[in-house]
């Protein structure tokens, strides 16, 4: 009787399992649908329709027609595009690694506890990212003028053209130090935000070993913030590849040094506002946003495995 009882008792419950479970499964839908619906609109539709834009071309004879891969190809024997990427390139290895390696050793100096005034010296540093992008170029533009400004000043004393920051040589270096003045403080950040979650026990464990400063940087706190130096390559690499305030802002002040085609997404622009093509333009910005990732990706495993090691 008590084992009858028992069954009847439990069958009702197995009864009620996949009500709650449906249950909760649209309470999850309810809080993950606003986010999938922004997500779609926001981030997947823009996609798909430029996807759909760089298989098509508008023609003055029998208006926009499916071209298939047309543009692609046309794209990748461009050799205007594929002068500004080699130019963003040369800029990433060159400038990258030089904004990191500034934004590492200020993150040692500051997280070191021998620099006094740690709060001051990071706010200052961080200061550059707070200030707007266009601001910083205009500002810097200034700065550069040949006709006017500091460079104008200092080649005036020095009583000759020594410093010419809007010259083909320069152009290019000139504009690296723009972006390195401004994101030095923000990689700064994420490094330093690492730093801070090393257990204290490593350096006591240190400095009963005997470890000096410098074995103790090079043996506990680059290894520490390696994965946060991961994430700041990558963000590194999106951004220098998506190179596009600086020189389009500094464009009027160096006309023939800066063309239309400078960089990638400055030739999208160009081509899509400017020419009105704008098919051939989605065709190149597809093309950058798939270099970008594929490049992204890389240096992402890369570096996960360096840390499994």
């Amino acid at each position: 009787m008590m084992t009858t009882t028992a069954v009847r008792a439990a069958a009702p419950r197995s009864k009620r399992t996949p009500r709650t479970r449906s249950r909760s499964d649209w309470r999850g839908w309810i809080f993950a649908g606003p986010f999938a619906i922004v997500f779609t609109l926001v981030f997947l539709a823009p996609l798909v329709y430029a996807l759909g834009l760089s298989l098509f071309r508008d023609q003055l004879i029998g208006g926009t027609v499916f071209v298939g891969l047309d543009n692609y190809i046309a794209a990748l024997t461009d050799e205007r595009f594929w002068n500004g990427f080699l130019r963003v390139l040369v800029f990433l290895v060159v400038q990258v690694p030089i904004m990191l390696g500034l934004a590492l050793a200020a993150a040692l100096a500051i997280d070191s506890a021998r620099l006094h005034a740690t709060g001051f010296y990071r706010i200052v540093i961080f200061l550059p990212y707070a200030v707007p992008a266009v601001v910083a170029v205009l500002m810097w533009g200034y700065i550069y003028g040949d006709q006017f400004g500091l460079t104008s000043n200092l080649n005036d004393l020095l009583g000759g053209d020594v410093v010419q920051p809007f010259s083909s040589q320069w152009i290019l270096v000139a504009i690296g130090n723009i972006v390195t003045w401004e994101f030095v403080g923000y990689n700064m950040l994420i490094f330093y935000s690492s730093l801070k979650t090393i257990p204290s026990e490593l350096y006591e464990a240190a400095s009963i070993d005997g470890a000096g400063a410098w074995r103790t940087i090079f043996s506990i706190k680059i290894p520490a913030v390696r994965g946060a130096l991961v994430i700041a390559t990558i963000f590194s690499i999106i951004g220098s590849f998506q190179l596009f305030n600086e020189p389009n802002i500094l464009q009027p002040l160096a006309p023939n040094i800066i063309t239309t085609f400078y960089t990638p997404n400055m030739y999208a622009y160009n081509l899509s506002f400017a020419g009105q093509q704008y098919n051939y333009a989605a065709t190149v910005a597809i093309i950058m946003g798939i270099i970008t990732a594929v490049i992204a990706y890389v240096v992402q495993l890369r570096g996960s495995r360096q840390e499994q090691r």
